[in-house]
């Protein structure tokens, strides 16, 4: 009994060892692994950062800048009666310019205030029937509009981004203009004549005094508002001034840009809100009792803007086409990181046989 004991104690023994054996060489596998795992992450940490810093440092120039634009606006009526014609705008705004290599990228705010127009070929009428004079003869008050221009304003809020390329003088770029219109106003320009057609008698017309007018001038501005509004925009121009192209100590490179292009802006949303309103709105009724001498009459008359009425375009698309110009500024670059500079002390001291990781 005792024998197959010390028998059993000894095979249990010398597997014990065996067992721990093999854990002290997996232990060893292992601090090896988390060294070679941290001498990994350790090279490429480095190398990010070596990259990173390559990249922002020496290839990356920083700009900002400031831009005016000049040139013609409309608003495109689509499947219109009436005829659009191509205004006048102008925007100022500031800007981030990035530029790598032959690579562009612009991001910036401005804004833009334009004018255009809409000219009414047709007379436009309204005709209040069965109405009484102070005789109590019944006729019919036409009220009738003639050469009629309403003339749009509009202050838009613009959020550009574009991307392009530059090579030599010559650049181009190409993105989106996202805006918010602020101010819009839609100033008319007309014509008005109101006469009566009386069953009994001739037309009254030209008669002040019962507000009869003949071509009296018209002119009424109201507050208006238009969609968000989504451009795509190109442009396409020429970097002027001086250009050094010759590198030394003694030459110094200038750190001012100056752009001048052509610009091409086309929205691609629906901009203007139809509320479906007649072109004009009049008063219920002819005012009898107040008619002598009086304009209430006129005073009552709504020219509604023709952008939002029944017979307007389905849609209408801006399109704007101009000059720029642009100045742009470099920003000073970053000195080198002392991360950067500690990482490279670090990978020397690893090509030497040893870093501060191997000794924790």
């Amino acid at each position: 009994m005792s024998l197959i004991f010390c028998n059993f104690a000894a095979g249990f023994v010398s597997n014990l060892s065996k067992f721990l054996l093999r854990v002290q060489r997996y232990d060893k596998i292992l601090r090896n692994t988390n060294k070679i795992v941290k001498n990994v992450k350790t090279y490429a940490i480095l190398a990010i950062l070596s990259l990173f810093s390559m990249v922002s440092l020496a290839q990356v120039n920083s700009y900002v800048g400031v831009w005016g634009e000049l040139g013609e606006w409309s608003l495109l009526p689509q499947e219109s009666k009436y005829g659009s014609s191509m205004g006048v705008a102008g925007g100022l705004g500031v800007m981030y310019d990035l530029q790598y290599k032959h690579l562009i990228v612009d991001i910036g705010v401005g804004a833009n205030y334009g004018m255009t127009a809409y000219s009414v070929n047709a007379n436009q009428n309204q005709t209040l029937k069965n109405q009484q004079d102070l005789q109590g003869d019944v006729f019919d008050y036409v009220y009738q509009v003639r050469d009629r221009k309403d003339q749009y304003t509009n202050l838009m809020v613009q959020v550009p981004l574009m991307v392009g390329g530059q090579w030599g003088r010559f650049y181009c770029m190409a993105g989106v203009k996202a805006g918010i219109s602020l101010l819009t106003n839609s100033h008319t320009k007309a014509n008005l004549t109101t006469y009566g057609d009386y069953q009994l008698f001739d037309d009254f017309r030209n008669m002040p005094e019962y507000q009869f007018f003949e071509a009296l001038p018209l002119n009424k501005t109201i507050r208006t508002n238009f969609n968000f509004n989504l451009d795509v925009s190109a442009e396409i121009g020429a970097r002027l001034g001086y250009m050094q192209s010759m590198t030394g100590y003694d030459i110094r490179k200038s750190s001012v840009q100056y752009r001048l292009a052509l610009f091409f802006d086309y929205g691609v949303l629906d901009l203007h809100k139809a509320d479906y309103l007649e072109s004009l709105t009049v008063p219920t009724a002819y005012d009898a009792q107040a008619a002598y001498g009086t304009t209430t009459m006129v005073d009552g008359l709504t020219t509604n803007d023709v952008m939002s009425t029944t017979d307007f375009a389905k849609a209408v698309n801006n399109l704007m086409v101009g000059v720029k110009f642009t100045v742009l500024f470099e920003l000073p670059k970053p000195k080198n990181c002392v991360i950067c500079r500690d990482a490279n002390v670090s990978l020397i001291r690893a090509r030497k046989g040893g870093t501060k990781f191997d000794k924790d």
